[in-house]
């Protein structure tokens, strides 16, 4: 066992090392940060292009086999390892604190049932904070996943109907922009290119990309599914309706559709990173929590 650090390339977007570390979450299966979390960021809108060198990997002849890293900004942090390597929890959280914080500020996230990275942090000075991730999980074996839609309403995919400004029109209302005082939906070239950077690259299969399109032609619901045989899990990132279209029953069917897509690659479950009424209410049921650490404060 040689391990050897070294950082993350200071490219982005899916270069060598974004292969690299996607390996090693497919080989980690479930964990707080998920193969489909890390895709999500390699080349989403937000993310701090700046920062992703200081990305940390430890490496076993060559294999990646620790992770430390952040979630499109920098901040919340994340170190993960293969189970025979946790022994470099404390050097990984060590580097985390000093090279992945933000303006001062700095959290670890770390599963609830995960007492040996609980106790290495405890013993470095951070206390558990009331800051909660939550993963839900629908089990297709056990929930049905039919759904009605209303009249004049039908389901299509980014594969059907490529359309990058409808797809960032969904996700602008549906996450309440334009509800919150930002403003209407503004669709530029750059957006355009971010988008596609977004959809048109490996490891995202657009027949999995679920809109609703409302009887106007607008997609005025989305569901993003990712699968990989290697993992077996499916994963539900991002789920949008847009505020004229709440309480019909679209976001339900936009989930449901995914989810019943990737039954038919041969997901046996799918999971979602959140505790909303909506995911329970349509069949999916508790899983697993994480909390944010923080250094405990000076008294």
């Amino acid at each position: 066992m040689e391990i050897k650090f070294r950082n993350y390339t200071n490219q982005t977007g899916i270069t060598e090392d974004y292969h690299k570390v996607r390996a090693f979450f497919t080989r980690l299966g479930y964990a707080e940060f998920t193969y489909t979390r890390w895709d999500w960021m390699a080349t989403h809108g937000y993310l701090d292009k700046s920062a992703v060198n200081r990305i940390g990997l430890w490496e076993d002849n060559d294999k990646i086999v620790g992770v430390a890293t952040f979630d499109c900004q920098l901040g919340q942090s994340f170190c993960l390892t293969l189970p025979e390597y946790t022994f470099l929890k404390k050097e990984m959280l060590l580097y985390a604190i000093n090279n992945l914080s933000r303006d001062g500020k700095f959290g670890i996230t770390i599963g609830d049932t995960d007492l040996e990275f609980q106790n290495i942090a405890a013993n470095l000075g951070f206390i558990a904070t009331v800051q909660k991730e939550n993963d839900a999980i629908f089990y297709l074996d056990k929930t049905s996943t039919d759904y009605n839609l209303p009249e004049g309403f039908y389901i299509t995919t980014m594969k059907e109907t490529y359309d990058i400004y409808q797809y960032g029109r969904v996700l602008w209302k549906g996450f309440n922009h334009e509800l919150n005082g930002e403003g209407d939906f503004k669709f530029s070239k750059e957006d355009e290119q971010a988008g596609k950077e977004e959809m048109i690259r490996p490891n995202v299969d657009l027949n999995l990309k679920v809109a609703v399109v409302a009887p106007d032609g607008n997609f005025v619901s989305y569901c993003g599914m990712w699968y990989d045989p290697e993992v077996g899990y499916a994963v539900v990132e991002p789920v949008a309706t847009d505020p004229d279209y709440r309480k019909m029953g679209l976001g339900k069917a936009a989930v449901l559709e995914g989810i019943k897509r990737v039954g038919k690659l041969g997901a046996k479950t799918a999971l979602v990173g959140s505790s909303q009424q909506f995911y329970y209410s349509i069949g999916f049921r508790p899983f697993a929590t994480s909390t944010i650490w923080e250094k405990k404060p000076k008294e």
